[in-house]
């Protein structure tokens, strides 16, 4: 599990070094293949989790209880810090605090809460995505700040505002947030011809660290991450990476079976039993038998 220390990591990499890239995973095994790829962080996507244990849309249907338990096994699993998506706080203030305590003694080293409406939907499912009241999810920030025991437990905050009440309402939110304590801003924007734009404007008009969300299909997702670097971001996420990534490699080793009969023209395609088993670290499993267990009679 990510000890403080790894917390400490991701807090001062806010401020020093080039951007974070933190690719999205929705489960342990995903975690520890970003670990293992050299990723200094991860993050775990509230639409790949509800896709993962429910097999739903991502329309506020996972509980906090479903998605702790969750996320502390991923972070277990790892040693890099884990991001997690934590929707709306999954309730008012006094939810937000059992949140940040149950995400915090998981082991995971950021979350971040937005101001939609509950039941909240993912930003990227078309639509517009109400939002409460300023005020309200302020107070929901400096509730969240007010609850973590460890101080370098990031929370970050995030608006859905733009798309109902345009940037310059989610500027005024997020310097609002960051005000109530947040540690790191992030405003959710959708695909416009003036996005870049929008995003450097974002960057600029608020005294803190800044995060974007980087949809794959999306314009943000044709850029390098030295181009969001210059954009004025220090953390990017990636929440749709192994979901995408995952399902299209199911998908075709499913229809290479159902076609063929056997896998066979799908294998290059798919992990070896070796490269498997040490995503798991079996040698470590290996090794630690052979230490401790008693050899046969």
């Amino acid at each position: 599990m990510p000890s403080s220390s790894a917390r400490q990591r991701l807090r001062e990499r806010l401020t020093s070094g080039p951007l974070v890239i933190a690719p999205g995973i929705y489960d342990a095994y995903g975690a520890r293949l970003t670990e293992m790829a050299g990723f200094e962080a991860v993050y775990m996507t509230g639409n790949g989790v509800s896709a993962s244990l429910l097999g739903r849309a991502d329309v506020g249907l996972v509980d906090l209880t479903m998605f702790a338990e969750h996320a502390h096994r991923a972070a277990a699993a790892v040693d890099i810090p884990l991001i997690c998506d934590a929707d709306t706080g999954y309730g008012n203030a006094v939810n937000v605090r059992r949140t940040v305590e149950e995400f915090e003694a998981g082991g995971v080293a950021a979350i971040h809460l937005e101001d939609q409406v509950m039941p909240k939907k993912c930003g990227h499912i078309p639509g517009v995505r109400p939002v409460v009241p300023l005020r309200e999810h302020a107070k929901k920030i400096e509730a969240a700040v007010a609850a973590r025991r460890d101080p370098d437990f990031l929370i970050i905050a995030r608006t859905d505002a733009a798309g109902a009440h345009g940037l310059d309402d989610a500027i005024a939110r997020v310097k609002a947030y960051r005000q109530a304590g947040a540690d790191v801003i992030f405003v959710e924007t959708k695909n416009s011809p003036t996005l870049l734009d929008d995003m450097r404007r974002v960057t600029r008009s608020v005294d803190a660290p800044a995060l974007v969300n980087v949809e794959e299909g999306g314009a943000l997702g044709q850029l390098t991450t030295t181009q969001l670097q210059e954009l004025g971001f220090r953390i990017a996420i990636y929440p749709g990476l192994a979901r995408y990534a995952a399902g299209f490699g199911i998908r075709q080793a499913l229809d290479t079976l159902k076609r063929d009969g056997n896998t066979r023209a799908a294998r290059e395609r798919m992990l070896s039993f070796k490269e498997y088993n040490e995503a798991l670290k079996l040698d470590d499993i290996v090794d630690w038998e052979r230490r401790y267990l008693p050899p046969p009679e």
